[in-house]
């Protein structure tokens, strides 16, 4: 927490991209691991429907 008190604004938000971007890096290898069967196309439409499924529950 003390690190994050003492981040600026701009560097906090860039913190936040930077761990979304590798959450869903870390998502997508785990689907193709867990569906090592599916291709790529496949692999990104249930990427897509597990993240919107994600969003639509924040609301």
């Amino acid at each position: 927490m003390q690190t994050l008190k003492s981040m600026t604004p701009e560097q906090r938000l860039k913190k936040a991209f930077e761990l979304s971007a590798i959450t869903k890096k870390l998502f997508l290898r785990g689907l193709k691991k867990r569906f090592p069967e599916k291709n790529e196309v496949e692999i990104k439409t249930i990427y897509l429907e597990r993240i919107a499924q994600c969003h639509n529950s924040n609301y």
